[in-house]
């Protein structure tokens, strides 16, 4: 699959789930799509008609906000039909506004609270050992995120174990809700941090699709630590008036005119 071609894809429909509740978490969801395309194109072992397969890789969206764009996704591979994607948010709806794993196929972890994805991904990888699993646990998490400190003990736990079976995604996009997250509590150095940690550590493009899908590889191919790769990404990424929002595009209006606007800049 065409990955660039698959990312506008997934863009539009998380798009058309964020205007089906006419707002949402707009600039987290449309920063990691590029991600997800890479993902769900080349890397994740998974089965639409069999989400529960015992060996299927697993992703954990610890920035369960961006939920829209994980079911966008999903959605788009096969594992729900697209219409479910026009209820989010909505009574009785299978796409909550965080993720859950007790009702979305596809989602393989719930999702809310943010600093708590990063610990249950080291959960399943030593779960993974102990019952000889061969497969591969994503985590993303956002870098405003990484100011809980459950995700530094994780880290170390991770690092301890020598978990090379997981790599973590850090969208770096430099806002959070409240702001720039320079502003709010700086977090960076990041690859110094990860590195200290003890984590094999890459930094890239989280644009750049060949980029994505050679650090992932770069990763697979060291063992003995978990991985992390930090991708500076931009908040609304793809839609022009998204990405000048600043930081109030974390959640904002998806109207029927930016809808549209979005829709034709997205052909």
């Amino acid at each position: 699959m065409d990955t660039v071609l698959f990312s506008k894809e997934i863009r539009r429909n998380t798009l058309r789930c964020l205007h089906s509740q006419g707002s949402g978490h707009v600039g987290g969801s449309l920063s990691i799509v590029d991600l997800l395309a890479v993902l769900y194109s080349r890397h994740m072992h998974v089965d639409p008609t069999n989400p529960k397969m015992d060996d299927r890789d697993k992703l954990v969206l610890s920035k369960g906000h961006a939920g829209p764009a994980l079911y966008a996704t999903l959605a788009l591979k096969g594992f729900f039909p697209l219409e479910w994607l026009d209820t989010l948010n909505k009574l009785g709806t299978r796409l909550p506004s965080h993720v859950n794993i007790n009702l979305t196929p596809g989602v393989d972890m719930t999702a809310g609270s943010l600093g708590q994805g990063f610990s249950c991904a080291c959960g399943l990888a030593i779960a993974d050992r102990v019952r000889g699993i061969n497969r591969y646990v994503y985590v993303i998490t956002g870098e405003g995120e990484l100011q809980e400190g459950q995700n530094w003990e994780a880290a170390m736990l991770a690092a301890d174990k020598h978990l090379d079976h997981m790599i973590v995604f850090v969208d770096s996009n430099k806002m959070q809700i409240d702001g720039y997250t320079r502003d709010v509590m700086d977090v960076e150095d990041l690859v110094a941090k990860f590195k200290a940690f003890g984590f094999d550590t890459q930094r890239i493009n989280g644009h750049d699709h060949k980029a994505i899908d050679d650090a992932i590889c770069r990763a697979k191919a060291v063992s003995g630590k978990p991985h992390c790769i930090i991708m500076d990404t931009i908040k609304g990424k793809g839609v022009s008036f998204y990405e000048t929002m600043g930081a109030g595009v974390h959640s904002t209006t998806v109207t029927d005119e930016q809808y549209a606007a979005a829709l034709e800049e997205l052909k």
